[in-house]
């Protein structure tokens, strides 16, 4: 087997940091230069020949920066006779554009899959992609993890036997019937419609969620829109407490002191997919790591072994 190679963009090295420790190997350094007409330059400063090299960047803001940093160190990697080239992508954040659903828009998540592979991706290992067909898009393998497992072992402190787990939405509601068994609860779910990135509306709540303690789960919370819209109805409902989870806790602008600030929340909980400032933090928040869950895909890619295997 080759010897392997871990390598970190810009975007979270503490995460790369984390995963290398669990891994028992040392996170290789990168050097990122800004040339004068503003082009970018990487060099990756360790031996790569006939490597099995793993590149960790997570797509963050700023987004394209990072995407066109993730580029140029696979062409770096592939340059430099890498025997193989696996991108570790805790968070996609192109995955939302998997769909035309309006006259003459792009779709994102395809044409970045593409320039992934293009660049000399030979494989994708991916953490909760925001829909399943996001996954063919890649013409290379992909692994994809979730972070359930991880969720899941944070809310079995608490007595769940008046509990049940709410989809904002029905796209997300099979992610959360998945969510529910491994508590043991029943699912619900928001009746939404988006009308805008920041616009949402929902209807109706489907399922039973009145006198009950709630746990909100989405994929991501951004701006935190949908998540207001369904708090709103699920105190409408009389619902007795809301505990918030997502695996990409972006929270963008003041979302997170917001979604803080409402009425019957008492937790928000997210994993460290992407890093979140010192300074946007609230005492609600509780931030679940995902490096020994990445860290174990690695090895068994490195070694050949079933990623799928994780999920048993």
């Amino acid at each position: 087997m080759r010897d392997i190679a871990v390598f970190s963009g810009t975007a979270h090295p503490d995460l790369a940091a984390e995963i290398c420790a669990h891994l028992g190997v040392p996170l290789h350094p990168v050097r990122v230069s800004r040339f004068a007409n503003d082009c970018l330059e990487v060099q990756l400063q360790a031996n790569c020949r006939e490597r099995d090299v793993f590149l960790i960047q997570p797509l963050v803001p700023p987004v394209q920066e990072h995407l066109v940093e993730l580029l140029l160190m696979i062409d770096a990697a592939r340059g430099a006779s890498a025997g193989r080239i696996t991108v570790v992508l805790p968070h996609y954040a192109y995955a939302r554009s998997d769909k035309k659903d309006a006259p003459r828009i792009s779709i994102g998540a395809r044409l970045v899959a593409d320039l992934l592979t293009s660049a000399g991706a030979d494989r994708v290992l991916a953490m909760t992609l925001h829909s399943p067909q996001v996954h063919g898009f890649f013409s290379v393998p992909v692994d994809h993890l979730h972070a359930l497992r991880e969720l899941a072992t944070h809310f079995r402190r608490y007595d769940l036997s008046n509990t049940v787990v709410v989809s904002p939405d029905l796209g997300n509601a099979k992610e959360a019937a998945a969510f529910a068994r491994l508590l043991g609860t029943p699912v619900a779910a928001g009746a939404k419609q988006r009308f805008s990135d920041d616009l949402v509306k929902i209807s109706a709540v489907i399922g039973d969620v009145t006198d009950r303690d709630v746990i909100v789960l989405d994929d991501e919370i951004a701006k935190g829109s949908t998540v207001v819209e369904l708090m709103e109805h699920l105190r409408g409902l009389k619902v007795r407490s809301i505990r918030l989870a997502c695996t990409h806790g972006l929270f963008s602008g003041d979302a997170l002191q917001r979604l803080s600030d409402q009425g019957g929340v008492l937790e928000i909980v997210c994993t460290n997919t992407v890093p979140i400032p010192a300074a946007k933090r609230v005492p609600k928040l509780r931030v679940l790591s995902v490096a020994p869950a990445l860290a174990e895909a690695t090895r068994r890619i490195h070694n050949g072994e079933s990623v799928s295997a994780l999920f048993a």
